[in-house]
């Protein structure tokens, strides 16, 4: 699967020799094996992934690991909307791992805007010339770090990581992507509603978000974690970007302000 050389290089840790970078080149013809939420087996192939399609795809070492869960995953979904504002068909993740564990690692993320691809055999990855060697964790062959932009099946920008012991995660991420699509983009805010059941002031804060294009993540409130973040008992209480703004009425003139 892996020439001898590369397999020296890679035995020892991934150099930056030893990583291909693809641009410019059709993205391989492989067959993902999948599962779908059926149980049925269904194979997705290269073709269907990336033909007259605008495609991010960003490639980690494993599921269920802790920067790609913490970090990695989240962000692009998170993004995902200001990606499709720029012309992107489609977030694929891909993993040396197999359908059944990135079906339930894409469950465990609530990551339903990016479509998980099993590369279980590294088939992909190591046509990509991104496959190395980590067998010094006990995982075997995995994939390295990397980002790319296909455009109709054509590698039209890549994000590799670089040669670092460890785990580097400096230029695959999410934000360096969106930035290289749009270097005027400006970065989605971080909303945060506490709310509670049949709160019609909360309705209104998210009619507001709704209207301003924001998205926002939304917690049940109680009474001990609306004591620790404002110390009031109403609802919704409202955070932007680390700042407590306060209730619907406030929110509404915070937005107000913005124009």
């Amino acid at each position: 699967m892996v020439s001898k050389l590369c397999w020296l290089y890679r035995a020892s840790g991934p150099t930056v020799s030893a990583m291909k970078n693809s641009e410019g080149q059709r993205v391989p013809e492989v067959t993902f094996k999948t599962r779908t939420a059926e149980g049925q087996w269904k194979d997705v192939t290269t073709s269907e992934v990336f033909a007259k399609k605008k495609v991010v795809v960003f490639s980690l070492p494993g599921a269920f690991t802790p920067t790609c869960s913490s970090s990695h995953v989240p962000r692009y979904q998170e993004l995902v909307p200001e990606f499709t504002k720029r012309g992107v068909d489609a977030v694929v993740c891909v993993s040396v791992n197999d359908t059944f564990v990135m079906n339930e690692w894409a469950k465990s993320q609530h990551a339903d805007d990016i479509t998980f691809l099993p590369d279980g055999n590294g088939e992909f990855s190591d046509k990509m010339g991104m496959l190395v060697d980590k067998r010094n964790l006990g995982f075997g062959q995995r994939s390295w770090r990397y980002s790319m932009l296909v455009d109709d099946g054509v590698v039209t920008k890549m994000f590799i990581e670089p040669e670092k012991e460890g785990d580097p995660f400096e230029v695959s991420d999410a934000d360096t992507m969106l930035k290289f699509l749009d270097p005027k983009a400006e970065q989605p805010h971080d909303v945060l509603l506490f709310t509670k059941p049949g709160c019609s002031f909360c309705t209104k804060a998210k009619e507001l978000l709704h209207k301003k294009g924001w998205s926002y993540e939304e917690v049940s409130a109680t009474p001990r974690n609306l004591r620790a973040v404002s110390s009031k008992a109403s609802t919704p209480q409202v955070f932007v970007d680390g700042h407590y703004i306060g209730g619907a009425q406030e929110l509404e003139g915070y937005l107000a302000k913005l124009g």
